[in-house]
C-alpha cells in the first residue's frame, strides 16, 4: 500500500486518544453540522459498533459533539465539548445500539433546529479519514476532501441537466457527481463535489430551477 503522506500513517494534528475514534469523530460532526449548515438545537446521537463499545474511553462522545460545535480534530475544547454544548444552549442525546453495522465505526446523528431536521450516518475508517454515507435516508459516499453540493429534486427529466449546465456555464470544474432516488417519480439526490466553494449567487440559481426542491452546501 503506497501513503501519499505521513499522516495517511499517523492521522492528523488532533486531541487524542485516537485518530478513528477520536479525530475521524470529530470529522464527523463537523461534516454534519456543515451539509446542516447551521448549529443544531437539539442533537441525538446514535452509536454502533466500536463506536458504541468504546466511546468513553476513546472520547467519541464528546468528540462527535465538538465537531456538531465547529471544533476542529485538535481544538483544545475537544475534551470539554458537552458543557460548551450546554453553554450554548445544544441538547444532546446520546444512545448506544447493539444492531451490527456495515462498518464497525457508525455513527447515527440526528440533528434538529426548529421545523428543520436532517439524520446523517457518518463512519470513520481509520487515520482520521471519514465518510458521510447516508443522509435522510440516500446512500452518499462523502469524504470532505472536496467541497460539495447536495440537491434535493424530484425524479424527472431534465432536472440533472438543468444544474450541471448552471455549474458549466459557470466554469464549475464537477471533481465527482452520484445521482440517487428511492422509488421512480419521486425525490432524488445528486450529489456533486466541486474543485472549490461556490458562489451563493450560483447556489441560489440552482435553487431556484424547476424542479429543485432544496439545496446544500458541505464544506470542511
Amino acid at each position: 500500500m503506497k501513503y501519499r503522506s505521513v499522516y495517511d500513517i499517523i492521522g492528523p494534528i488532533m486531541v487524542g486518544p485516537s485518530s478513528s475514534h477520536t479525530a475521524g469523530a470529530a470529522s464527523i460532526g463537523r461534516l454534519a453540522r456543515s451539509i446542516f449548515g447551521r448549529q443544531p438545537s437539539h442533537v441525538e446521537l446514535a452509536l454502533y459498533g466500536s463506536f458504541a463499545e468504546t466511546y468513553k474511553g476513546h472520547a467519541t462522545d464528546v468528540a462527535l459533539i465538538a465537531g456538531l460545535l465547529g471544533f476542529d480534530t485538535d481544538d483544545p475544547r475537544l475534551p470539554e465539548s458537552d458543557r460548551y454544548a450546554e453553554e450554548a444552549g445544544v441538547e444532546v442525546v446520546i444512545t448506544t445500539m447493539e444492531a451490527v453495522p456495515d462498518h464497525p465505526n457508525t455513527a447515527r446523528l440526528r440533528m434538529k433546529d426548529g421545523q428543520e431536521e436532517m439524520e446523517v450516518v457518518g463512519i470513520s475508517i481509520g487515520g482520521g479519514k471519514v465518510e458521510i454515507i447516508e443522509l435522510n435516508g440516500f446512500e452518499l459516499q462523502l469524504s470532505g476532501h472536496h467541497p460539495a453540493i447536495l440537491v434535493v429534486n424530484h425524479d424527472r427529466h431534465g432536472v440533472v441537466g438543468s444544474v450541471t449546465s448552471i455549474l458549466s456555464k459557470e466554469q464549475v470544474n464537477i471533481a465527482n457527481m452520484k445521482v440517487s432516488r428511492r422509488e421512480k417519480g419521486e425525490l432524488a439526490l445528486m450529489v456533486i463535489e466541486i474543485d472549490e466553494r461556490l458562489d451563493d449567487r450560483i447556489i441560489e440559481e440552482i435553487r431556484a430551477l424547476s424542479g429543485v426542491n432544496r439545496v446544500l452546501s458541505m464544506e470542511d
